[in-house]
């Protein structure tokens, strides 16, 4: 069998291991060789969540980052998690005709041809899924559905069965199993890829899994003997950790246990090495291989979303409080009744969590987004049906429950791209600027992205002269720079110090 790979580092493994920190200049550096190397596709950070993320804490412009993206990788498909009619997936949702136009500038940039959606946390299988995959075909752009692993008393295999079976009616290009969590062990998927394979039509099956429990490398071996041909990987030092294994490891053991593959190893290993200098450069944390934690059973918070509290509780002093924040999660996802741990719930229990741990009081203070769960607002997938009574009758007695049900009931406004451009700066801005002032909610986080300059470059040794050219021509004691090859001679003198 033919084992291809599905590269995560740009998005899933920098969520995962650094809180959506890699930088336009960190991709830049490594990309061109990527795509080269033979991944069947590559993530790229190309959705509303991460623009924001770009443009609020690393001061860059996603759209320049697409744009290099697209013209550095132009041989890869480049796919991200998305793909739907909301620029807002936390909080109040957009106008669809700002998704819609998001999505197309992506696909006429080249940088957005494969959308991977999850289809069983909030009814999205009859909510969304209906539009928004007919809408991606038109567009050229290949759909593959999620179906997101979880352990709770709902999530059983008569579960997955439904939703590959609901999945399959939508005749997407692939369904895959998205075990945000690194849950899945191998006797596990040996009960649940059967099912999925006998109740998807014949459309191919993918495996994306996380090493947050350690076992997840070995989860993969067994999926390709069950037949799964295709694997979600990263590229050292954005892979193993809380992210995806290893697609160094995992394409030599495929390798080693008779299977083929396109890659290019050696490739592969020039670019993680490279990555390596550039995570040491800015002292970024490095992906190890994780040895087995049970407690990843109970509480199932997403790597990336662990990397992402620790550096938010840093940011105000309080990261050595993030155990307690973790138990308080583990807490809250019983009494909300057992929502998956994935974007956007792991994030909102998070954020209640850590809310209920520095106050000190559960629940003296709660976020919209709990309410908007009591109300039924994520649909049955969510749990809400079976949440704790008491916890809900206390959310929706709150004032604020009535300000959110009369919102909710006032359906999201398809206005026309004219009326929203003249609410976000008047006729004369560009599509790009209205989606990134409709991301940021207006302007003000823009100009402070614009004002901070062009995003910095990192020399690595993919260009060695270059590197050496640029350190030595920053000392002024350098006269001049021979460098010879055979009986070649090429002398650089520096005309300062004539």
């Amino acid at each position: 069998m033919q084992v291809k790979f599905v590269d995560t580092t740009f998005r899933d493994g920098s969520q995962s291991l650094w809180a959506c920190n890699m930088r336009h200049g960190m991709m830049e550096a490594v990309a061109a060789d990527i795509d080269r190397a033979g991944f069947e596709v590559i993530e790229v950070p190309a959705n509303p969540i991460y623009f924001k993320k770009i443009v609020r804490d690393l001061k860059e412009n996603p759209w320049d980052m697409m744009r290099m993206l697209a013209e550095k990788m132009p041989n890869t498909k480049k796919s991200c998690m998305g793909g739907g009619f909301n620029l807002n997936i936390i909080g109040t949702p957009t106008p669809p005709v700002l998704g819609k136009l998001f999505v197309e500038l992506l696909v006429n940039m080249g940088v957005f041809n494969r959308s991977q959606m999850t289809c069983n946390t909030a009814d999205q299988l009859t909510r969304i899924m209906p539009a928004a995959v007919p809408f991606l075909k038109n567009l050229g752009v290949e759909v593959v559905i999620a179906i997101s692993y979880s352990i709770s008393p709902h999530h059983d295999n008569d579960h997955y069965v439904a939703k590959t079976l609901g999945a399959a009616l939508l005749e997407p290009d692939a369904i895959y199993l998205k075990d945000q969590g690194g849950l899945l062990t191998q006797d596990r998927i040996r009960e649940l890829v059967p099912i999925m394979i006998e109740n998807a039509g014949g459309i191919p099956l993918e495996l994306h899994s996380h090493c947050t429990t350690g076992l997840a490398p070995l989860v993969y071996m067994e999926a390709l003997k069950l037949g799964i041909p295709t694997l979600h990987t990263g590229i050292p030092p954005l892979a193993e950790g809380s992210a995806q294994p290893s697609v160094l490891s995992t394409a030599r053991n495929a390798r080693l246990s008779g299977y083929s593959h396109d890659l290019d190893e050696e490739l592969l290993q020039s670019v993680s090495d490279r990555l390596m200098a550039i995570a040491r450069e800015d002292n970024m944390p490095i992906g190890e291989p994780m040895q087995y934690d049970h407690a990843q059973y109970i509480h199932q918070i997403p790597g990336g979303v662990i990397s992402n509290l620790r550096f938010q509780l840093a940011e105000i002093g309080l990261d050595d409080r993030l155990d307690e924040v973790i138990e308080e999660s583990i807490q809250i996802r019983e009494e909300l009744g057992y929502p998956i741990m994935i974007t956007p719930f792991s994030q909102y229990m998070g954020t209640q969590a850590a809310i209920n741990v520095v106050t000190g009081e559960r629940y003296s203070q709660v976020i919209d987004e709990m309410i908007r769960f009591a109300q039924g607002g994520y649909g049955e997938d969510s749990g809400f049906t079976w949440m704790d009574q008491n916890l809900k009758d206390k959310f929706l007695s709150l004032p604020r429950a009535r300000e959110l049900d009369e919102k909710g009931r006032r359906p999201v406004e398809d206005i026309s791209l004219r009326e929203i451009r003249e609410q976000l700066g008047g006729p004369g801005i560009s599509d790009e600027e209205l989606i990134l002032r409709a991301i940021m909610q207006g302007s003000q986080e823009i100009e402070a992205m614009r004002a901070a300059g062009p995003p910095r470059s990192y020399m690595t040794g993919g260009q060695p002269l270059k590197t050496l050219m640029l350190e030595l021509g920053k000392h002024r004691s350098v006269r001049y720079i021979q460098i010879e090859r055979g009986a070649g001679r090429l002398v650089l003198r520096n005309t300062a110090q004539a």
